[in-house]
This record gives C-alpha cells, structure tokens and sequence, in this order.
C-alpha cells in the first residue's frame, strides 16, 4: 500500500463478516481508518476522492447491520464505493484501482459478488434494487435484504423518478437511502435539491409510528390492505398539520430522516430498525462529500477527482502544463464564449457537467446563456429542442457515453423536426481510468442511421472551432460535433473561423499504393505512423506510398473522396475511435459495395467487446489503434495480393 499510516483495525477486515465481529463502539475507529486508508492510497493513485469520503460512515454502517452479500446493496454510480471495495475483499489491492489490469474503476458483478449491479452510469439503483426485491419474493428468499443507495444528484435523474413510481405501487420491502449532500459532480441543481434541503420529519414520531404499526400487526388488525391506508391517511394529515406534502410518503413510501450520515452509531441503529420494517422506505441522511479531508470539504467539486496530492498539506500536486496544446474541452468553452458574444441565439446546455466540459466559461462571463440542468441527458436535450423550435440555438455538451441516455430524445425530440440543436460529444473515444462505462466509442455507430443529422469530429483543436461555427449557421439542422478526453495536437489554437462545407473531407497526404481514411483526432496518429512507414520502406530500397484523407464528417459521408479512392486504389484501411461495427469503416464498406468497388479494406476501431480500464496509450495499444498497430497493418496490407 501506499501509505505510512498503521490500521489497527482496518487490517483484521478482509470481508464484512470480520467487521461484523466487532462491537459498536470500534466502529467510529474502522471509519477513522478507512478513511485515511482512501486518502493514503488516492494521493499517489488518483481517482474519484470526495465521493468516496463522505459516504464512509454509511457504507460501514450498512456492511456491520445487513448479512452482505446475501443481503444487496445497490449502489448508484460508483463515485461513492472505494470503502464499499477495500472491505469486500480488495483492501490489498485497492493500489491497483483504476490502472491497467488493476481493480475497475466502479463496482462490478464481475469483480466481486459484493458488487450487485454495475453502476458506472447515474440513477439506476432503485430500479435494479426492484428487480431483485422482486426476484428474491418469487424465488421465495424472503429473508434478503434489498437497499438501494443513491446520492450525488442522481435524483434528479428521470430513471429515479420512473423507478421511484413503481416501487410505490409494487410490494416491496426495499430500503432507498438518499445520500443528500448537494453535490453531483458540479453542485446539485434544480427544485428537487430545493426540497430535499427543506424536508424534515421526527425521528420521535418514527419511532412512536413504527411501535404502533408492530402492535397492530401482533393483534391481527393491520393487514396490507390497511396498512396503505392508514399510511396515505396519516400522511394526509402530517401534510395538513406541518402545510408541508412529503413526495416520497404522497407515493406511499415511508419517509425516515433527516439523519447524520456520519455518526455511524446512529446509522447503525436507524438501519437495525429499519431492517425488518415491511414496506418500501426512505432513509434520508444529511453528508459531506470530502469528509474528513479540510480541502475536500471546502471545495468539493475540485477535490471530485483530484489527480495527485499531497496528503498532508492538501495542495493538489499538478504538472507544468503551460507549454501543451489545450485540452479539447477549453477550446471548446473559449470557443463557445466567442461564438455566443457574435450570436445572441446561441445558448450553452449541460447535464451536471459544467466545469468537466468548460461550459462553465460561458456561464461566468453570461450566467443567463448558460443552464446546467443536473444529471438530466434526456431532459437537456429535449430542453434543446425546445428552444430551437423557438429560433434559439442550443450547444448541448453530453459527454459521449452519458449520450446514450437520450437516444430517444435525439431522435424523437430533435431529428425527426431537424431542429437546429448543436450536440457536442466530449469524452469520445476511449477515455482511459473509468472504464466500460464511460468509453464514448458507441456514438457514431448509434447515430449514423438517424435521418436528418449531421455526425462531424474535428482532426485537431483548430477543426473543432471550424465545426462549431459551421453548426452554429442559419438552417444547419442537428449537427453533432465529437471530440475525445485530453489534449489537442498545437498551441495556437485560436484561429480565424471558417465555414466548413457539411460533408466535405481532405486529402492530408497523397499516395499511390494504400488509402487510410480516418475520422477525427486519430488521424494524428495516423499521420504519424504513415512516416514512420514510408521511413522504414525507404530505408529498404522500395517505395510504398500512402495516401490519407481526414473525412471530418461520417455523415453525410463525402461521396467524392470515397469515388476517387475506390477507383485509384486497391487497398484500403479506415480507422475510427469508436465501434468497428457500424461506424466509419462499416459506411465506406457499404459505399463501395453500392457503387461496384471491390478494394481490400481493413477496419479498425474498438473491437466487438466492451474495453477494460487504463490509459488511453494502453488501450489503444490493446485495441490496436496505436502507431505501432497502424504501422503494422501497413506493412501487411501492402505485402499482400489479397486479404
């Protein structure tokens, strides 16, 4: 491990069942050491830190009380689980979180059977809890314990509300634990969070209503039946007394909270009575997000995943990156800003994601052309649409993966009237550290057979702002601009804008004996591993030449560089950042078939399997996307007659 700290009790704790050997009163001690145990490793491996440490007290609260992993505990997203990991089996390998072939980077079936669902995208834990409580009722295991934990924003999520409806109306015994802390990963949004901070109810009266409810059961008067009634009448009458309606009780889910979700004793009691409570429930707790770390606590949304520090002083441990190329995304925001100072219609949307996308450059400098609509995907863009109907034009930032959420959206809410809603997709491609979850590599395949939009990735940051005030012309319709995590190719990104014809590519380079066609950033790498052929080809005395054309825009695809390359060359590769299946390399294939070429054609891309976790040079290499792939091909695509 990376630390210097000893744990005197952390270190007995291989599973839950050796916490559970311990009594009450060690418990705040096991929480003092897990926590530090997070911060010791997190500071020289960075990942997500503030989540983590404001939901310790309730993780081991909740593995002390309930017979896990019998019992399930369903986490949503997996910003919170770090402690959840290190006491179920992974404390001596948690220095291996989120790094190649190391521990993944959010709970999963296939790492642990304590991880119950996987849950790298938000508000899916009360409906994937449901579905076990309902499954375990069938199977007849009436005995386990179903406790969905949800928090960071993902409330505001509409996948909470859908399954909030349904356990309302469906016998259950599900316990939901709202982990409120105001935070997602930018501050929480929106009237939900409002009320969240607004509601209270005695844990006196709790207590008081749960006794009265066991006697009426012991005497056989309070059948299931009776019970909703009471429940929607006393709820009617606590809403008339306080002229406050509690939306989780109108849905006849039994509320019990707010409560301190870091005194773990006090959890420990408030689940042990409500462990065996019949019903569906709702324990609301009050947290930190950064617990126990000074800097974490004071600025949360910074400390979300903070890369290095050191953990004695707080101070974040950063590179001197003054002389990189920016980051895709703040040319993106500085670009936006621009854009929106020369075009009063122009508007920036993003669902809870303002400082990972640098909207929140338009929001400092016009606050009122700016909404961050919380963990919201489908929402923001529908939102869209219905400002571009009314001759606004929407800049929708999603990250790619999170995209996928609002595919009806997109279809139904923007495409179908061709709307003029500019979709931004960042994070696209392979992301590194976070995994299958958060991979952006389903875009272009998903959204290629929509009629009416316009798919486009940029080759550099220069491309991006080209694309973005092309989008951003009169009657341009639904134009999807996408871009990956990190950093551009040059410095001086800050251009003169130009038009870009829609569905125009380029030649980059001329050649005779192959074709490569790539589609955005990765043409970078492309160009570099064609050097580095053309290099070895003349170091050996023969001359194999490669041509490469930047398509920009996989839809519409530009038919007259595809004509030109089916009638010169005989060997052809694509290459693209996302899905092999369906994406740039499906459409040339396609082309080609339509209009009687018959070259050789090698894709590359993501292969058909879903792609572990680790740096972005270590999965390309893995998926063999990197130079060295790319040279590799070249070299057998060009020594054969045939494939």
């Amino acid at each position: 491990m990376s630390n210097n700290h000893t744990y005197e009790l952390l270190s007995q704790i291989n599973y839950p069942k050796d916490l559970r050997k311990l009594s009450l009163e060690q418990l705040p001690q096991v929480c003092k050491e897990l926590r530090q145990n997070i911060i010791d490793e997190l500071a020289d491996n960075p990942g997500h830190f503030a989540s983590s440490l404001g939901v310790i007290e309730l993780t081991v609260a909740l593995h002390y009380v309930y017979d896990t992993p019998y019992d399930r505990i369903v986490w949503d997203v997996g910003h919170q689980a770090y402690g959840h990991k290190i006491l179920t089996g992974r404390r001596e390998k948690f220095h291996t979180n989120r790094k190649f072939n190391g521990i993944k980077p959010f709970p999963s079936p296939s790492e642990s059977e304590y991880d119950t669902f996987t849950c790298g995208h938000a508000s899916n834990s009360i409906s994937a809890a449901l579905g076990m409580a309902v499954a375990a009722s069938n199977k007849g295991e009436d005995k386990r314990h179903i406790i969905a934990v949800i928090g960071d924003g993902s409330m505001s999520g509409g996948l909470a509300f859908e399954g909030l409806n349904n356990v309302s109306s469906c016998p259950n015994d599900i316990l939901i634990i709202l982990n409120d802390n105001n935070m997602s990963i930018d501050h929480s949004v929106g009237g939900m969070n409002h009320y969240f901070h607004q509601l209270h109810t005695s844990s006196a009266y709790n207590r008081f209503r749960f006794l009265i409810s066991k006697k009426l059961h012991r005497w056989g008067w309070l059948n299931e039946e009776r019970r909703k009634k009471l429940i929607r009448f006393n709820n009617s009458l606590k809403s008339l007394i306080s002229n406050q309606q509690n939306v989780f009780e109108g849905m006849n889910i039994r509320y019990f909270g707010p409560s301190d979700g870091h005194n773990v004793i006090e959890m420990v009691h408030t689940l042990q009575t409500l462990k065996d409570m019949k019903g569906p429930k709702l324990l609301h707790i009050h947290t930190t997000k950064g617990k126990g770390f000074e800097p974490a606590e004071k600025a949360a949304t910074i400390w979300h995943a903070p890369g290095k520090f050191d953990k004695e002083t707080g101070e974040r441990i950063k590179a001197d990156d003054s002389h990189l190329p920016p980051r895709y995304q703040d040319v993106f925001g500085e670009t936006l800003l621009e854009l929106a100072k020369n075009n009063d219609k122009i508007i920036g949307i993003t669902p809870a994601m303002p400082s990972g996308c640098s909207l929140n450059i338009l929001m400092k400098a016009m606050p009122e052309r700016a909404f961050d609509v919380g963990i919201a995907e489908g929402h923001a863009v529908t939102f869209s649409g219905g400002m571009a109907k009314d001759g606004m034009i929407p800049f929708c930032n999603i990250y790619s993966s999170f995209s996928q959420r609002a595919y009806d959206n997109i279809i139904h809410d923007v495409a179908i009237e061709r709307l003029n809603v500019v979709f931004c997709f960042d994070r696209a491609g392979l992301v590194g550290e976070d995994g299958a979850t958060h991979h952006g590599v389903f875009d272009l395949a998903a959204l290629r057979p929509i009629p009416n939009l316009t798919i486009s990735s940029p080759y550099n940051e220069k491309e991006l702002r080209h694309l973005m005030y092309t989008a951003q012309l009169p009657d341009q319709g639904p134009f999807v601009i996408r871009y990956p995590r990190g950093r551009s190719s040059n410095t001086d990104w800050h251009c003169p804008f130009e038009e870009i014809k829609i569905g125009t590519g380029r030649k980059l380079k001329d050649g005779c004996d192959v074709a490569i066609l790539s589609l955005g950033p990765i043409g970078n790498t492309v160009a570099e591993a064609i050097g580095l052929f053309e290099e070895e080809e003349k170091a050996k005395g023969t001359s194999v030449t490669i041509a490469h054309y930047d398509m920009r825009f996989l839809k519409p695809i530009d038919h007259n560089i595809l004509k030109e390359v089916g009638e010169k060359f005989t060997k052809v590769i694509t290459i693209e950042d996302g899905c092999v299946n369906g994406g740039l390399g499906s459409a040339v294939l396609e082309y080609m078939s339509d209009h009687g070429f018959t070259p050789q054609v090698i894709r590359l891309g993501i292969p058909d399997r879903f792609i572990e976790h680790g740096s972005i040079a270590q999965l390309q290499e893995l998926v063999g996307m990197d130079c060295q792939a790319i040279v590799k091909q070249l070299r057998f695509i060009s020594s054969h007659h045939s494939l």
